[in-house]
């Protein structure tokens, strides 16, 4: 289980030291329960219940279970850069709508974005970017990056 934690600016009125202390709770283990982490962090079962249901519900987190994607029968994982013109904002929603796209950023340098995605083989990527990524209005090109061998994920960088 991983927790990914939100953009930091936008709830800091929920982030005292003891909901980050929660945060880092469950970062190091997703399944850790709330009776435990109070014990650790000096609050009730009830009372650590009450904030991760604020900070998810608030956006500031998410307990997920991390997958290998090889073995749910993802056989072909690549990042992809894109150019583009005009307004980034709507294509990145349209390439966030995509199932296949597991993570979208608007970035600063040789492209404008970038996307991870999760396919089934070389030929579902081919179809996701020829029918899907490339005919959305203002993608000029892309570069796939394709996963060879993942050496590190982790979601348990911490809290400030």
């Amino acid at each position: 289980m991983a927790v990914r934690t939100g953009h930091p600016d936008k709830n800091q009125g929920l982030l005292d030291e003891t909901s980050k202390a929660i945060i880092e709770q469950l970062q190091v283990d997703g399944r850790r329960s709330y009776a435990a982490i109070g014990k650790a962090v000096g609050l009730s079962e009830a009372a650590v219940r009450q904030r991760v249901q604020r900070l998810t519900d608030a956006g500031v987190m998410q307990v997920v279970a991390v997958t290998d994607p090889l073995e749910l029968g993802f056989d072909r994982q690549a990042m992809i850069g894109i150019k583009a013109e005009g307004a980034l904002e709507p294509i990145a929603e349209q390439l966030a709508a995509m199932d296949e796209v597991e993570y979208v950023v608007i970035t600063a340098g040789s492209f404008d974005l970038l996307i991870e995605v999760l396919c089934e083989s070389d030929e579902h990527l081919l179809q996701v970017l020829s029918e899907r990524v490339r005919q959305i209005e203002g993608v000029k090109s892309t570069e796939s990056f394709v996963y060879l061998k993942l050496v590190k994920q982790t979601y348990s960088w911490g809290v400030r």
